[in-house]
């Protein structure tokens, strides 16, 4: 990359006027890679702050939300823009931690390139290789930048090594730190041969050799650089001429260089050390000069709000408006503030679009119902700078910007001109799978945890609540169990709503194993109005899925006619409360087939207790079984972690049904088994753990099975019934 002379641009509300000076960047790594810190250092660089803060501190312009500086990480994806050479660079910092990958898809959404961050300590995780492939398949231009490089266990080589092992080809060091007694103090540029220091604090170029120079180091790395670059050039003489022996013009090379990056062939590698602003310039430079303007990443698809097809829709400020919801914020001072991406037109204050979107289908969030298909007025639209908002007149194609109190769109919706609705395809979210029971702490809280329930799942699309119709949980589905501290407490820090925890239960279920025939006699005659209801049942199993079947066989009126119902009632009831652990009981026949009745005594609610005692009767002279869902199971993973996870899953009862490799997906395999949900309640974290991070799964009930005796007694005192 040429090492040309930028200067930052000033630190207040930057414009864009024009899609080709913007640049989205979102920055992409694991937690502790040091994002955060690398943004605040390219801020500092382009004059945008006055000083660097820091995480430990918790004075990040990124991370400013109360959770975020509490717990010292990013959990918020965050807007950070900076002007540099005439370019406008939108930074998107996003959370590393894998609980918060919803963030970080829609940072992938709104951003036109990535700039993956990977720590010289730390090396690579499985999540970053996961995020590597997904950009790659979208052919997002990609560049890596190697951080703390001067600490003292940094290892830069090793970890380039595990970049090109981890991301394919293309990936090669554009430039080479240097320096002496374990420090590094500068960088050389590999194409240009250009050495810039650093130890006065600010970069100058510097002429004395350095040990890196003298050993031949620089040399090799240049020669494997400029063989990628030509590898991946549009000009097929250039190879040619380089076997030949021709010296290749460095500016040729640079060109080439900066279009294969655009076009996402190549991946340049860098270093810095951003507490010293090491490599700030040469990162500004690739964003700047390397990366694609918006109007050369291709639009995501589009369609009218009725599916029709939209043709001739490009990145243009003329255009018909076409934005997206990338991130709802509940700000406690602003209220409600919505990051907008825009793709076509231009976004303005105090103008009506419609709002379409996919809805939030089951998420259980706050139904919007037609909300999503209306119009609404935009309010004040905003540069954001983490959470200051600084007021703008528009906001152009290719441009992010925050727009104030938008009560209808949600997280994915879609803006358009009011008259001409169209609808962006959605971007793939992961299903939340890891599910924890809350209760409220006191009678206030139940009253107002419903609305601050539903303000959360509608800003995060990771989230998913319901309320359990079978134990009576209130059940959130998230990503994590740091994603569930961060609910709990926004929950109590900005909505005043005191929740806890509990014990989940998963929905068992009763049945009888063999017939038996139960007595129900609900007697109670001790002078006056009286109880009178006698019954006889008989009860036998049915196969799966079959529910009541109720038969009448009364003879002779003993039971007259209009208790019978009475009767069924009663049994259903009993049904729900369950006969032997308070489980409901399903797939049973119940014939009705003797009883006597009293002239006076007799009632509706005499024979429904007595048939509730015929059904417990009737359990206690046969088997009665618990029953237990069982999910099928997909899981896929690296396949080094075949092994171990099979023989997870055979360890949770599981039965494997078998393997085979996922197409396309570089050593990836499917494992699909059948395994009781009692036994994968926390298996989102649990196979985090035996994958390293690298392995996800989808689930889907399939069947109640009958639950082992040994684990139903352990079940039947650890986990009452709701």
């Amino acid at each position: 990359m040429a090492e040309k002379n930028g200067s930052g641009g000033p630190g207040r509300a930057p414009a864009a006027d024009r899609p080709g000076d913007v640049r989205n960047v979102v920055l992409v790594g694991h937690s502790g890679s040091g994002k955060t810190t690398l943004t605040e250092s390219l801020l500092l660089a382009t004059g945008v702050i006055p000083r660097a803060g820091r995480v430990e501190d918790g004075t990040t312009v990124s991370d400013y939300d109360e959770v975020e500086v509490r717990q010292r990480r990013s959990v918020n994806l965050a807007i950070a823009p900076l002007t540099h050479a005439g370019f406008k660079v939108n930074l998107i910092d996003t959370p590393g931690y894998a609980d918060y990958v919803g963030d970080l898809r829609a940072g992938l959404r709104a951003a036109d390139a990535a700039l993956f961050v990977v720590s010289a300590v730390d090396g690579v995780d499985g999540l970053t290789r996961l995020l590597w492939e997904e950009c790659a398949s979208v052919d997002m231009p990609r560049a890596v930048v190697i951080t703390k490089i001067d600490h003292q266990r940094a290892d830069f080589e090793g970890v380039v090594a595990q970049c090109q092992d981890a991301f394919g080809e293309g990936v090669l060091p554009i430039y080479f730190p240097c320096g002496g007694e374990g420090k590094v103090d500068g960088l050389v540029g590999l194409l240009t041969r250009r050495y810039f220091g650093y130890s006065s604090g600010e970069r100058t170029e510097r002429t004395e050799r350095t040990a890196a120079e003298t050993d031949g180091e620089v040399e090799e790395r240049r020669s494997a650089l400029i063989e990628g670059i030509i590898q991946e050039s549009e000009d097929e003489s250039l190879m040619d001429r380089y076997l030949s022996g021709e010296e290749i013009d460095t500016k040729v090379l640079i060109d080439d260089l900066e279009k294969a990056v655009a076009r996402g062939g190549f991946h340049p590698v860098l270093c810095a050390s951003a507490p010293h602003g090491v490599g700030m310039e040469e990162l500004l430079e690739v964003m700047t000069q390397a990366f694609p303007a918006p109007g050369e990443h291709p639009l995501p698809t589009v369609t009218t709000v009725d599916g029709g097809p939209v043709e001739d829709l490009g990145c243009d400020p003329d255009g018909p408006l076409l934005a997206e919801v990338v991130k709802t914020i509940s700000d406690p001072y602003v209220g409600r503030v919505s990051l907008v991406r825009v793709f076509s037109g231009a976004l303005r204050p105090d103008t009506v679009v419609h709002v379409s979107g996919q809805g939030q289908g089951n998420r259980g969030g706050a139904s919007q119902g037609a909300g999503h298909d209306v119009d609404e007025r935009i309010g004040a639209v905003s540069s954001p700078l983490g959470k200051q908002q600084r007021g703008v007149t528009e906001c152009v194609a290719g441009d992010i910007c925050a727009v104030a109190k938008l009560t209808q769109a949600e997280t994915g919706d879609t803006l358009s001109d009011k008259d001409r609705p169209l609808l962006m395809a959605a971007w793939t979210m992961p299903e939340p799978l890891l599910p924890v029971a809350l209760e409220a702490v006191s009678k206030s809280d139940e009253d107002k945890m419903s609305q601050a329930l539903s303000r959360l799942v509608a800003e995060d699309p990771t989230l998913r609540l319901e309320m359990n119709a079978e134990t009576h949980q209130l059940v959130l589905w998230t990503m994590g169990e740091a994603q569930v501290d961060v609910v709990l407490d926004r929950l109590k820090t900005r909505h005043g709503v005191e929740m806890r925890t509990g014990e989940l239960r998963v929905p068992l279920r009763e049945t009888f194993s063999e017939p038996a025939q139960g007595l129900g006699r609900n007697v109670k005659q001790t002078g006056g109005h009286g109880e009178f209801g006698i019954c006889r049942i008989e009860v036998e199993p049915l196969p799966s899925g079959a529910g009541l079947e109720f038969v009448d066989k009364i003879v002779g009126g003993v039971v007259p006619r209009q208790f019978i119902p009475s009767v069924e009632k009663g049994v259903r009831a009993q049904m729900e409360q369950g006969v032997l652990a308070g489980y409901p009981v399903v797939d049973i026949r119940v014939t009705l087939y003797d009883g006597k009745a009293h002239s006076v005594d007799s009632s509706d609610m005499a024979f429904q207790k007595a048939a509730k005692l015929a059904l417990k009767d009737a359990a206690v002279k046969s088997q009665v079984v618990m029953l237990e869902p069982v999910d099928e199971v997909s899981v896929i993973v690296p396949d080094e972690y075949v092994g171990g996870v099979m023989s997870d899953l055979s360890s949770r009862r599981g039965r494997v049904l078998g393997t085979e490799p996922v197409p396309g997906a570089g050593g990836r395999t499917l494992i699909r088994a059948e395994v009781p949900e009692l036994e994968i309640v926390r298996y989102a974290i649990d196979l985090r753990s035996v994958s390293h991070g690298t392995g996800h799964f989808t689930r889907t009930y399939v069947r109640h099975e009958p639950l082992p005796a040994h684990v139903a007694e352990k079940v039947a005192e650890a986990q009452p019934a709701g």
